[in-house]
């Protein structure tokens, strides 16, 4: 007879209702972490020259760009025929399905037209960016938690959760890879956060792009052994969907950090571009 005590989890995952609407710990956090992104990236481009309005256009861009490539990454990754098949199935973001690696690509995209309008310095862009991405991501997982779902696999560690609501019978101990992803994520934001606050410019650029790429898909990778796979097809693969996409993010994270490391370049003062790349973008 298993003795333990394990973590009883059946938080319900709306807060209230007020007739048809219904606000939901997962659109909440989710929301935070563009509100508290916001103010922290205000701090940071004030202190480097930049304004608040600069901070207004990127977050708009982070929002489309979030939203749209975490969708499509879902759709695309996870789950293809069936919403190839039904498109306006696509459309129905309310009822769940966003990936974290379409989340990324969407989001690179984004910054790389924001970078290109706004002449920005795109490396200098994404160095900052990733510090509030890093505190957006934390409270995402914790939504997931929430929801009761991307759930570890069965377990007898101390700290298992036993999540209710999937309507298992008996209900099955399992890893909390949601808390796991999150308290990791969250550790990654506050490395970056004081990386910056402690040396700001003088970071050679790509520094913290590197460091957050590749710390973020390589715990993501190894935290997927101990999930349960997400689709069916991922159980007759060697490594399931999630590990699979962040293999190339690893390397180019790697990758970028190398180069730092060979050729260290301090960033402009407020992202600004050298005035010959200003000129390449006027033609």
């Amino acid at each position: 007879m298993n003795i333990l005590n394990y973590i009883l989890w059946n938080v319900d995952p709306d807060i209230f209702s007020i007739g048809p609407l219904t606000i939901r710990w997962y659109g909440l956090l989710f929301a935070l972490g563009f509100v508290f992104g916001q103010r922290i990236l205000t701090k940071i481009y004030v202190a480097e020259g930049r304004t608040e309005g600069d901070v207004d256009v990127i977050t708009l861009y982070m929002i489309i760009g979030t939203v749209i490539g975490a969708r499509l990454g879902h759709t695309l990754f996870y789950a293809p025929d069936y919403y190839l098949s039904n498109p306006i199935e696509i459309l129905k973001i309310w009822e769940g399905g966003l990936a974290s690696h379409g989340a990324t690509i969407g989001i690179l995209f984004a910054l790389w037209l924001f970078s290109r309008k706004q002449k920005f310095d795109y490396m200098w862009v994404l160095d900052r960016i990733v510090i509030v991405v890093a505190l957006g991501g934390a409270l995402i997982r914790m939504g997931n938690l929430m929801n009761s779902e991307i759930i570890g696999r069965p377990t007898d560690v101390p700290w298992a959760f036993e999540f209710v609501r999937l309507g298992e019978n008996p209900v099955v101990p399992r890893h909390p890879t949601q808390l796991y992803e999150s308290l990791s994520v969250f550790a990654l934001f506050v490395l970056l956060y004081w990386l910056w606050s402690k040396y700001k410019s003088a970071l050679p650029k790509g520094l913290l792009f590197g460091i957050f790429v590749t710390a973020l898909f390589t715990f993501r990778f190894l935290v997927e052994f101990l999930k349960e796979n997400q689709e069916a097809f991922e159980d007759n693969l060697t490594l399931n969907m999630g590990q699979i996409l962040s293999i190339p993010l690893i390397i180019a994270g790697l990758f970028i950090l190398f180069r730092v490391w060979q050729n260290p370049t301090p960033a402009l003062p407020g992202g600004r571009l050298p005035e010959k790349e200003k000129e390449k973008r006027k033609v």
